[in-house]
């Protein structure tokens, strides 16, 4: 008998929000179903090695995609967001904002992208190219020799194979295939949005876009979108960030890097006031790190296996409303 991760009370929340089409599974079936969804992403394994106990694999996995499309998890993590907003146990005073580098099984390579999307990603890295060579003097027309044809297709082959792991969100490194998972937590650890990049893509500049993500929707008036304060390590003091919590008169706890602090003090007047941040609220910072913890406790987003985007994220929000519907279970 497998582990069942749901209660009584968590599926009576989650059956509101999975459409049953007109031929779609008996109604009965379909907590077997999201079971073994979730069976799938705690235990790292491939579809095919779905337990019977779940109905047949193929299903189970068209019902997955079905629902990933109609953006059901992420609807399910908000969802258990505002549940906790009603009963009271939904705190912004402070939400911290870190990443974590996810390693790619090679099952995550070779997406399929369609022809247009990977065109238009071809015309952004060339835009981006002839940007960085503006400024430099011009080169002599190339020949039209055998070797130069044999170059420039050899330079289209490593801008496509760019463009599609970019599509995928996929970067390179030294150990291989990895993947960026940015994210906000709450003081209770639980996760309140999700953010996917390359594995090379730098922390800051998600900074702005994770925290637009952040939305408590209350049982009346607008959902909150402002946390008291906001906290993050070094690799996100910048101007900019900074810029964006001052005008959005949220507290930004986050220290400022040695260099920046010498640059400043190197500008005398012009340099700016100092920063300072509330070591004590810093000290909360490590709930975005066990968050992290909580997430990687199922192997199948510890290791991304899923060759597209949206099926990792679609996983990444399941496991963060898993997360919400635990903490507001009774003691």
């Amino acid at each position: 008998m497998e582990r069942a991760e749901l209660t009584d009370g968590d599926w009576e929340l989650i059956r509101t929000f999975l459409p049953v089409g007109r031929f779609g599974p008996y109604p009965e079936r379909l907590r077997q179903q999201f079971e073994g969804v979730i069976w799938r992403f705690r235990t790292g394994s491939q579809w095919r090695d779905v337990p019977p106990l779940f109905g047949a694999w193929q299903t189970v996995y068209n019902r997955f995609a079905q629902w990933r499309d109609a953006g059901v998890f992420e609807g399910l993590l908000d969802a258990a967001i505002t549940e906790a907003a009603r009963r009271g146990q939904a705190d912004l005073s402070l939400v911290s904002v870190d990443s974590t580098v996810v390693r790619a099984h090679h099952d995550a390579a070779g997406t399929r992208v369609r022809d247009e999307v990977l065109a238009s990603l071809e015309r952004a890295a060339g835009k981006t190219k002839r940007g960085r060579r503006r400024g430099r003097k011009a080169q002599a027309p190339a020949k039209t020799d055998q070797a130069d044809v044999r170059q420039q297709e050899r330079r289209r082959v490593r801008r496509r194979r760019r463009s599609r792991l970019k599509a995928a969100r996929l970067g390179r490194s030294r150990g291989g295939l990895t993947s960026k998972v940015h994210l906000a937590a709450d003081r209770r650890c639980r996760p309140l949005a999700f953010e996917l990049t390359e594995g090379q893509a730098a922390d800051s500049p998600r900074f702005i876009p994770v925290l637009d993500k952040v939305k408590v929707r209350g049982p009346v008036g607008r959902p909150r979108t402002r946390p008291g304060a906001v906290a993050g390590d070094m690799a996100y003091s910048s101007r900019a960030n900074r810029t964006y919590l001052r005008k959005r008169k949220i507290k930004a706890v986050i220290p400022e890097k040695a260099d920046q602090a010498a640059n400043r003090k190197r500008k005398g007047h012009r340099g700016g006031r100092p920063v300072f941040h509330d070591a004590q609220l810093y000290r909360e910072r490590n709930t975005v790190e066990r968050c992290i913890n909580k997430i990687k406790a199922w192997r199948g987003l510890a290791t991304r296996y899923d060759k597209t985007p949206e099926s990792y994220l679609a996983g990444l929000h399941l496991r963060g409303a898993v997360i919400w519907l635990r903490s507001l279970r009774p003691a």
